[in-house]
């Protein structure tokens, strides 16, 4: 479905010293430097994937996907997406693709959205009957069809978002690029994204790339993710891998009776054990996973246990601490 090779994208920057002086030279002469948004980058996505860009800001996601969309020209690379060049824009590459940005809005804002789906019928010549299947799976999927005849200015900014959603799959496509899907929404919201996403993936299989920021999108959608930091892959694989390949933490915390006060922290420092809390009643402690054996044993061996609960850290600290590495 979509094949990258040696993928390279560089930007020229204008440069201005500060004071007025540089700002009047700048009116004659303006300096530029070449930042590298993508350095030659590859991979291979396939139909039924959903694949997960995953990096700080400014590493080159964004770039990346609209290369890939026809919205941005590479400065070098090879790059076929259903087998056209994605910046050619011929109409048969758009007909199977969808670009879907959290921050940007296709809808008309002052239509219903059903008229705004009749006009995007026409534009993508849809056949009245796929229209149809396909505006009916996706409404009851979505479950919007109360609000299909209010003014798009008048819906919430979830139900907005389902709109946009609805608007950039009806005409079926092969291929979907997925930018900040969630953002802004609320919980109740993403969840219900992300689970009509996962069965929408289910009923079509379209190759998908999602970024985004919210780790539980992530989580949740993808089982391939590709780690970017300064334009570069880091990481291409899967998601379960990439979070066993890390030192992963995990935070203990024991709820003592008893004789609680004459806890010594001097074992769990001795284990590598990082105290986090201790009061007279609780200990929290973050410790490597091989350790939690230890550390709950000399507890139970030591004290009156009233609760323990061991806590997985959170897989987006996971992804921060490899971004931060040269993998």
């Amino acid at each position: 479905m979509i094949s990258v090779k040696n993928l390279t994208k560089s930007f020229q920057v204008p440069q201005k010293k500060p004071g007025l002086k540089e700002s009047f030279k700048g009116l004659s002469r303006t300096e530029y430097i070449q930042k590298k948004a993508l350095a030659q980058v590859s991979c291979q996505i396939n139909s039924g994937e959903i694949v997960g860009l995953v990096g700080a800001n400014g590493a080159g996601k964004t770039t990346l996907v609209k290369i890939l969309a026809g919205i941005v020209y590479p400065t070098v690379g090879d790059i076929s997406v259903l087998g056209f060049r994605p910046w050619d824009r011929k109409n048969e590459f758009k007909k199977q693709i969808a670009l879907i940005l959290g921050q940007k809005a296709q809808l008309w804002w002052d239509l219903p959205a059903a008229d705004c789906f009749g006009l995007l019928k026409e534009i993508y010549q849809i056949p009245e009957k796929l229209f149809r299947k396909n505006l009916d799976f996706l409404v009851e999927t979505l479950q919007v069809s109360g609000q299909l005849n209010t003014q798009i200015r008048r819906l919430s900014l979830g139900e907005r978002m389902k709109m946009e959603l609805i608007a950039a799959l009806l005409h079926q496509p092969k291929v979907v690029f997925l930018d900040e899907p969630t953002i802004g929404l609320d919980f109740t919201s993403q969840k219900a994204v992300r689970k009509f996403l996962l069965e929408y993936r289910k009923e079509f299989k379209p190759a998908m790339i999602l970024t985004s920021h919210y780790m539980e999108d992530i989580k949740s959608l993808c089982r391939r993710v590709i780690l970017m930091k300064d334009g570069k892959f880091i990481y291409d694989g899967a998601l379960s891998k990439l979070s066993a390949g890390a030192e992963r933490k995990r935070v203990v915390t024991i709820q003592l009776g008893g004789d609680s006060e004459k806890f010594e922290p001097s074992y769990l420092l001795k284990v590598g054990a990082k105290i986090l809390s201790s009061e007279p009643s609780s200990v929290r402690v973050e410790v490597s996973s091989e350790k939690v054996k230890d550390v709950a044993k000399y507890f139970f061996d030591q004290f009156e246990v009233l609760d323990i609960s061991i806590e997985e850290e959170d897989i987006a600290n996971t992804i921060e601490k490899l971004v931060g590495k040269n993998l």
